[in-house]
């Protein structure tokens, strides 16, 4: 028996996702009207529909910054997508600001993973083999793995949980928030880079 999906409910979860209406009502019929499992379905949808555009040029976009605490730390990041016509719309600036915001916020030391270096990654496998060298040797090394691998969630932007939604149930991650942001306007959405001030740091 399928399940009777309002127009409020696909109202509701276009307004939490961006998706499109139909995208929406699928997803929610999919998921037998669970809002949550729908937002889980079109995100990964997002994804996937980001993976495939990935490989295409992303030559335009905009530089941000942002003032935080007074003047005491500042941001400035770049993120591309493939037109000037996205790079001037309104929900590609609120993206870049809300980037900008969260690496004030939480500092992030790289992008992405894969902008990690072979030797910082060493050093953090012997700090947490230090750590976890009291548990016993059979689960030593999924301890070592699951301790670096939370704390590249910490230091790598798109792998972080978005600031401004912290108190969801299961917030997204900024890499969650670009493929979304790629679904809606259709291209490839990239964050290049950044550099973060702090007042008296190094």
């Amino acid at each position: 028996m399928s399940t009777t999906i309002s127009a409020k409910q696909v109202k509701d979860l276009r307004e939490k996702t961006g998706a499109g209406m139909m995208d929406c009502k699928k997803a929610l019929e999919e998921s037998s009207g669970d809002i949550e499992a729908a937002v889980t379905l079109l995100r990964k949808k997002g994804v996937a529909a980001a993976e495939m555009r990935a490989g295409r040029a992303a030559n335009e976009g905009v530089c941000d910054s942002y003032i935080h605490q007074g003047g005491r730390v500042g941001v400035l990041v770049e993120v591309n997508c493939e037109t000037d016509f996205v790079a001037r719309s309104e929900p590609f600036k609120n993206f870049v600001h809300d980037v900008a915001i969260q690496i004030a916020a939480l500092n992030p030391l790289f992008v992405q993973r894969a902008d990690v270096p072979e030797a910082w990654l060493a050093t953090e496998r012997e700090i947490a083999a230090d750590q976890s060298k009291d548990i016993p040797e059979q689960a030593r090394e999924r301890a070592v793995e699951g301790r670096i691998a939370k704390r590249l969630k910490e230091i790598c932007l798109l792998d972080q949980e978005f600031v401004r939604e912290a108190g969801e149930k299961k917030p997204p991650t900024i890499d969650e928030l670009r493929a979304r942001l790629s679904t809606e306007v259709g291209e490839n959405i990239t964050v290049r880079r950044f550099v973060r001030f702090e007042l008296g740091g190094q």
